[in-house]
């Protein structure tokens, strides 16, 4: 594997949970020289190159050594969640002589790719004196499948999971007991049972991420959407050069898969609130701010739909992306993606510049796409943004799949852009 590959891959195992992916991220931050601010402070004097965080979102910028206090902005977004299964805070329940632990489904989750799955347990603690982040990579738990012999016309007439009954996985056997799984989480985490209040934790499949031989041109893991657009995005930032008269940002949001409507998610004021306070700081006042938002433009990186080489009917046939032929434009005209004719024009200069191949992606008419954190981002900031994504299969599942070639692709994309030098 090339070092940036290995470099990707080290990032999606360490990134169990957003609130991991937030902190991978701030490591390469933090190892290339940027610098934390405190959301808490008032910003006076803010580091040219520099970082704050809120939960398991991160927004980071570098601000050009020729750059005035309304230099345009230049964003990358991204976001830090994934569809999981999240343990509900009181968990401990059974049935028939298991032990199991409930849960609660968080986003669109392709259900059946959680069965049959080792899991382990990632997430943040809180505790009475403050937090603490928890990464079990051992498998803990299972969602066990029931077997063919009693469910006899499952491959005829498919699987079909209730959210509620099905999905509640074991993981021990005797009768559950109130308590048990805090004490179990509380030897995991270092703390004290009755010192833990709450916690965010998500089921994972502990399958280590791994590139598929023998012609490894082929990514497997977890999390790929959109884990692969948030270590772009950092690596892309962490080792562009000086962006001179303009200020690079990448904004990595939560909680896009359940519409982003929190305070650490796109529809909030995170990412409006921190370019404000830089411009402030460098002197501006909220009539230049606004200019400067109505000068700056956005790249809003989200996986798209590789072609399915067993469901062709399912694709746009003229816009149809294949893995490691490039990032995919993605369009959309009902604003599911916020591309426009001039953002798209430009970031295919950008591509150009930086020598990296790209293609387009747009849904069948009978097939309505998904959503980004594109659209959200253009109508709060009012900045004009265009959708990119590196093309994968298996969205949404606990288990994810794309070419080796289109992240790094998308990398260097997106330190030209973040440049300038397109």
């Amino acid at each position: 594997m090339t070092a940036q590959l290995t470099d990707l891959v080290a990032y999606l195992d360490g990134s169990p949970s957003p609130w991991h992916a937030a902190g991978s991220s701030i490591a390469l931050l933090g190892a290339a020289g940027f610098t934390e601010v405190a959301a808490t402070d008032v910003w006076r004097e803010v580091p040219n190159r520099g970082y704050v965080q809120r939960g398991a979102a991160t927004v980071a910028w570098h601000r050009g050594s020729t750059a005035g206090p309304t230099a345009p902005l230049r964003i990358v977004g991204a976001h830090t969640d994934s569809p999981c299964l999240r343990v509900k805070p009181r968990p401990d329940t059974g049935a028939a002589g298991w032990k199991q632990l409930a849960v609660e489904v968080y986003g669109g989750a392709l259900l059946n790719s959680w069965l049959d799955r080792d899991l382990g347990i990632a997430g943040t603690v809180a505790t009475r004196d403050g937090s603490t982040l928890v990464a079990v990579h051992e498998p803990v738990a299972r969602v066990p499948q029931l077997a063919i012999h009693l469910d006899r016309e499952v491959n005829e007439k498919g699987l079909v999971l209730d959210r509620q009954q099905h999905l509640t996985p074991v993981w021990g056997v005797g009768s559950p007991a109130d308590g048990e799984f805090r004490a179990w989480l509380a030897g995991r985490a270092g703390v004290s049972a009755s010192d833990i209040v709450a916690w965010d934790l998500c089921l994972f499949d502990i399958t280590a991420a791994a590139v598929l031989r023998p012609s490894g041109d082929l990514l497997a893991s977890g999390r790929l959407d959109n884990q692969v657009s948030c270590w772009a995005a950092t690596d892309a930032l962490c080792t562009a050069p000086d962006p001179g008269d303009s200020v690079a940002v990448i904004a990595l949001f939560d909680h896009e898969e359940v519409g982003s409507g929190s305070t650490a998610g796109a529809a909030g004021p995170l990412l409006e609130h921190v370019l404000e306070r830089l411009a402030l700081a460098a002197g501006a006042d909220r009539a230049a701010y606004l200019a400067q938002l109505a000068a700056s433009s956005c790249v809003s990186a989200d996986n798209a739909h590789s072609v399915h080489p067993n469901y062709p009917e399912r694709h746009e046939p003229g816009h149809r992306p294949v893995v490691n032929e490039g990032p995919a434009i993605k369009l959309n005209h009902n604003q599911r993606y916020a591309t426009s004719a001039a953002t798209s024009a430009m970031l295919q200069r950008v591509f150009a510049a930086a020598a990296v191949p790209w293609q387009t992606f747009v849904s069948r008419n009978n097939m309505p796409c998904g959503s980004t954190i594109g659209p959200i981002t253009a109508t709060r900031l009012g900045i004009e943004t265009v959708d990119v994504g590196v093309p994968q299969l298996s969205m949404h599942s606990a288990r994810e799949l794309c070419g080796t070639a289109d992240p790094l692709w998308l990398a260097e994309g997106l330190r030209t852009y973040l440049a300038g030098t397109f």
